[in-house]
């Protein structure tokens, strides 16, 4: 096992690796930019290192100085934590180069799943579902003449990054060829590969994905599944286990494809392959993430299975002893992501948070990095805090999921609080009734809930 890990990240989930770090016996130290010196998880840690000024690019992506501080600490492994370098090949290989275990898979898988286009081409090879699609596009010509093959609407797609960046919905030749370039741009400035593709766009599809776990000895298991369909932005705000559109069957499917596709790419560490379901229960593949999930709490709440500890086992060298008989689903789990923004426009919203209340309540798990005094910084993801909570079954985990969000305020800024109240309170939701495009459909701006008297949320 290792004796020191650094944590290349931030915020909740560099607190998060803490945590698991101090179970398993093992010496945490972090890093943290400028703006983040006093920020919880530069001082909950053994130490931490200084990595540059308050920007991602000279602070929490400077590889450089991320393993200088390595080396100073005797770090022997780096866990990424996910978003900033976690799915960065380069970095995994600088890493293996220092002689430093990069927590996470391979550096190629890395890479390829990082191309959108060429996982789909790997899955397609694996046996996996995917949608009509291409590959990559050289030029807004060939998109127009795919697109005339497939029939419009058609999504549009950068082949790298997430977060829904440079990814849009088109339904003619004048509008792909108005965002071929707009999406092309944003996706060269944000990742530095401009290349697009097309996929047949599906009308409100679900958005569920399968976590799975694999060691180096040929050992994987699925860990079921989570339904992300609630998003803004093609960015998830509210995530649950199980789907309330899975039964057995198609969990048991879904999940052995995702599997399939673990035996076929020789994938080790946490990873989770995400799917498109159609209303008859088709399911195709839309991507996988080769890391961590933000939502990775509610498989954790409904499987009792640490990820995060079981990140760092894997990549230490131990065999996974986790039986897939043993990891049905167990109760119900609703996460809910926290926001720092406008609730209507999405913009984010910085500032200082006088002060926060948050519910206290043994079925209730809050994961969060901001207290009273926190500052919010312009710099980087404007995420609070995740607040999960589990039932024995949906119904029970809704109404717990509406009294913590009713016992939850902040003071000081915005926050997206009256939208997620909004969405735990309609009827759609609690019928199950979910899909990619459900805040557009159920959740007007003008029928949100009003922040209370003095709070901002």
């Amino acid at each position: 096992m290792f004796k020191t890990i650094l944590i290349a990240n931030r915020g909740e989930i560099a607190l998060r690796i803490l945590r698991a770090c101090e179970t398993l016996g093992i010496r945490a130290v972090t890093v943290h930019s400028e703006a983040d010196a006093e920020a919880p998880h530069a001082k909950l840690a053994s130490e931490s290192h200084l990595i540059g000024p308050a920007p991602v690019a000279q602070s929490y992506l400077n590889v450089a100085a991320i393993l200088d501080a390595a080396k100073r600490s005797g770090a022997d492994a780096i866990h990424p934590g996910y978003g900033l370098l976690s799915e960065n090949a380069d970095f995994a290989e600088a890493c293996a180069r220092e002689g430093i275990t990069f927590i996470g898979p391979q550096p190629e898988l890395i890479r390829m799943m990082g191309s959108k286009s060429a996982a789909r081409d790997a899955m397609a090879l694996a046996g996996v579902p995917i949608l009509p699609g291409t590959s990559e596009l050289p030029d807004v010509e060939s998109a127009l003449s795919e697109a005339a093959r497939f029939g419009y609407p058609v999504m549009l797609k950068a082949t790298s990054g997430g977060g829904g960046i440079g990814m849009q919905v088109v339904h003619s030749d004048a509008e792909l060829s108005k965002a071929f370039t707009m999406c092309s741009a944003r996706a060269k400035a944000y990742f530095g590969n401009g290349s697009m593709y097309l996929e047949k766009f599906l009308a409100e599809p679900r958005h569920v994905e399968i976590q799975v776990l694999a060691d180096a000895h040929g050992h994987a298991v699925h860990l079921n599944e989570r339904e992300c369909s609630i998003q803004r932005r093609h960015q998830k705000v509210v995530e649950e286990a199980p789907s309330p559109a899975l039964d057995a069957e198609l969990r048991m499917r879904m999940g052995e494809v995702a599997l399939q596709a673990v035996r076929s790419l020789g994938y080790t560490n946490a990873g989770t392959f995400e799917f498109l379901l159609d209303a008859e229960r088709n399911f195709y593949f839309l991507e996988m993430n080769t890391r961590l999930q933000v939502e990775h709490p509610v498989t954790e709440l409904t499987t009792g299975v640490d990820l995060v500890a079981w990140q760092i086992r894997i990549a230490a060298g131990e065999a996974l002893a986790l039986r897939q008989a043993d990891l049905e689903p167990r109760g119900h789990a609703i996460e809910v992501r926290i926001y720092a923004e406008d609730p209507v426009t999405f913009f984010p919203a910085p500032g200082t948070i006088t002060s926060v209340r948050w519910p206290a309540a043994p079925h209730v798990r809050i994961d969060t990095w901001v207290g009273d005094g926190s500052v919010v910084s312009p710099h980087y993801d404007p995420m609070l805090a995740k607040l999960i909570v589990h039932g024995s079954d949906r119904p029970q985990a809704i109404a717990r999921m509406r009294e913590a969000l009713d016992a939850t305020a902040f003071e000081g800024l915005k926050t997206n609080l009256p939208l997620l109240k909004q969405v735990a309170a309609s009827p759609a939701f609690a019928q199950g009734a979910l899909h990619t495009g459900f805040i557009a459909t159920h959740c007007a701006p003008e029928s949100r809930p009003k922040a209370g008297a003095g709070t901002a949320g």
